[in-house]
């Protein structure tokens, strides 16, 4: 199965950008529109999760994202089926054993 393109957003959480626009905000996921669940496979009316179709998953990535600024967790099982690599690791190791 390949990855997706592209997909959408689905948040728990949204706020008004000072151009007027919604933005997602909290925990996203990614989601394929026109259908009723997240790439991890969570119902979005289930869960709760609001809609931003306008909004594209590589803008609310926090490290690159310009979506991004009330993005507190991106989850990873989304992230993995839009092909994030499994050696991106949010740590460092600072002290390693010898």
């Amino acid at each position: 199965m390949k990855a997706p393109k592209t997909a959408a957003v689905a948040a728990t959480g949204a706020w008004t950008d000072p151009d007027g626009y919604r933005m997602p905000s909290g925990e996203v996921h990614a989601w394929t529109p026109g259908t009723n669940q997240t790439l991890c496979g969570l119902s979005i009316h289930r869960s709760e999760l609001r809609r931003f179709s306008h909004v594209e998953w590589v803008d609310v990535q926090p490290a690159t994202g310009r979506d991004a600024d009330q993005v507190s967790d991106v989850c990873r099982r989304c992230a993995a089926a839009m092909g994030g690599r499994r050696d991106e690791r949010p740590w460092k190791r600072t002290d390693p054993r010898p």
